[in-house]
């Protein structure tokens, strides 16, 4: 079975959202090459909404000596919005039909890498709360961001994590990686 991980930019006060404004003093090599291990592992992307439109309106234009822009463009991607018009158009990205945790249920049961929810709040969320989210690493900067939109929020069930993997870097970013208690 193929298994389903999330990475998020976090600050010490828990933002999640806009890490481009508060992150980028402390960007460090041991992050990029953490960047790059899970570019190995993944070859398929799971994005909401809003994360398919920022991406999608910058990454296709970025220039191909971008690792990144080499790596996210040709991977197959599903989006998950009951908004947009298909077809999309972004190369291989496709939307969701149906519920979100059905599809990423039997995406599961398919061959292939790891599956990557890319910058996507709201999905992270759900598919956390489902259960089917293996992995959750917060690569939490030594940054108070004040304010913006937080992982986890009032009212969230009781939810028990493993932590798997933790490491601090050289400009003292903790990457924390968790798992579901017993998964």
């Amino acid at each position: 079975m193929r298994k389903v991980t999330a990475g998020l930019f976090h600050s010490v006060d828990g933002v999640v959202s806009d890490p481009n404004l508060w992150q980028f003093d402390s960007f460090d090599e041991d992050l990029g090459k953490g960047m790059t291990e899970m570019m190995e592992r993944v070859d398929t992307g799971v994005l909401g909404r809003v994360s398919y439109q920022e991406w999608a309106g910058y990454w296709p234009n970025a220039t191909v000596d971008d690792d990144f822009a080499g790596f996210i463009n040709p991977m197959e991607k599903f989006v998950a919005s009951r908004t947009l018009p298909e077809p999309l158009e972004w190369q291989n990205s496709h939307l969701i039909q149906g519920p979100l945790e059905d599809f990423v249920a039997e995406l599961k049961q398919r061959d292939g890498g790891e599956i990557a929810v890319f910058g996507s709040i709201s999905v992270t969320r759900q598919l956390l709360f489902a259960g089917l989210l293996d992995e959750l690493t917060l690569m939490t900067h030594p940054v108070v961001a004040g304010s913006g939109r937080r992982l986890f929020e009032d009212g969230d069930p009781v939810t028990r994590l493993t932590l798997k993997d933790e490491h601090r870097t050289s400009k003292g970013n903790v990457i924390s990686t968790y798992s579901l208690l017993g998964g």
